[in-house]
């Protein structure tokens, strides 16, 4: 799969079957190598997908903890730690290797729908809640209350991106904010939809954000200008996560009626309809050095596929 190739297109690695309900959120860790997944039935798994063919892709581990559902994970820089949330309002930061939980952030005051890291050495988590907040936790200190409460949002928060000392969020009232938390600024881009996913291009100039209209909205980071959009999904009830690939020549998003859809970034051109699943498509996440991409969807299952032709 390569920007401009309109006949390319993704095959079935595999298929990483092990949660009982819809599958919302699969994650790589930071060189690919793995991934976790998170679900409705309360559990995240780490799987190793790039097994051998023919071997059993199963769950290496479980961490199962949340008294509700699974709605994101994000995975700290060194890979040895990674955090979720979801419908119990609570987030949990676990040890990967021995399943361990590190801490327990209470505070939201209803579901919390994402996470992303910030900081040195991945010091500070930032969660976005439906309670209309993004809360700041400082993750070396044994401070059980937030450093900082972002509450400028009028309705829920669904997702949340970091670069540096910029946090940009996405809400249900329409807008993209950023807040430059050197200066304590925040500017606000009212998109007029509601805003479901929002990503960070790769080099940080560039807003992708993902909205009820079954449109992807490219904005300029630092203007707020609007650069391209991207149709012909169908979104118009379910939260669905778009990606770029790792070298910011593709935008990636999924679609409620189970296909996976690639455009072209500058052209915004469509280059493959994927059908990809028998249910809506959630989330979509790019791997971090090649065009392979992790699929979860509401059918129970995610998926790897690779750009690379089956053997």
């Amino acid at each position: 799969m390569s920007a401009g190739a309109g006949t390319s297109t993704l095959h079935e690695r595999c298929v990483l079957q092990g949660h009982k309900g819809s599958v919302n959120v699969a994650r790589f860790n930071h060189d690919g190598k793995y991934c976790l997944t998170g679900g409705d039935d309360r559990r995240v798994l780490l799987w190793n997908p790039y097994k051998d063919p023919g071997e059993e892709v199963a769950p290496i581990k479980e961490y199962a903890i949340h008294s509700k559902q699974v709605l994101d994970v994000a995975v700290a820089d060194d890979n040895a730690s990674f955090a979720s949330c979801g419908g119990d309002k609570t987030v949990f930061v676990w040890d990967v290797g021995s399943g361990r939980v590190l801490r327990r952030l209470v505070g939201h005051d209803q579901r919390v729908n994402a996470l992303a890291y910030a900081g040195t050495d991945c010091s500070v988590l930032i969660s976005a809640s439906y309670d209309k907040t993004v809360r700041c936790w400082d993750c070396r200190s044994r401070n059980a209350a937030p450093i900082q409460v972002l509450a400028d949002h009028a309705d829920s928060v669904s997702s949340v991106a970091v670069c540096g000392h910029e946090i940009v969020t996405g809400s249900i009232d329409g807008c993209v904010r950023a807040y430059d938390l050197r200066v304590g600024k925040v500017t606000c881009d009212r998109l007029g939809q509601a805003v479901t996913h929002v990503t960070l291009s790769h080099d940080s100039n560039c807003v992708l954000a993902g909205c009820l209209d079954a449109r992807l909205r490219l904005l300029d980071k630092s203007s707020g200008q609007l650069l391209n959009e991207y149709a012909g999904h169908e979104n118009s009830q379910y939260k669905l996560g778009c990606c770029l690939s790792h070298d910011d020549a593709l935008v990636l998003c999924g679609s409620e009626e189970g296909s996976v859809h690639v455009w072209d970034l500058v052209e915004a051109k469509q280059v493959l309809k994927l059908r990809a699943h028998r249910r809506a498509v959630g989330m979509v996440c790019c791997h971090p050095t090649r065009h392979d991409v992790l699929t979860a969807s509401h059918d129970g299952t995610a998926k790897l596929w690779t750009a690379d032709a089956p053997a």
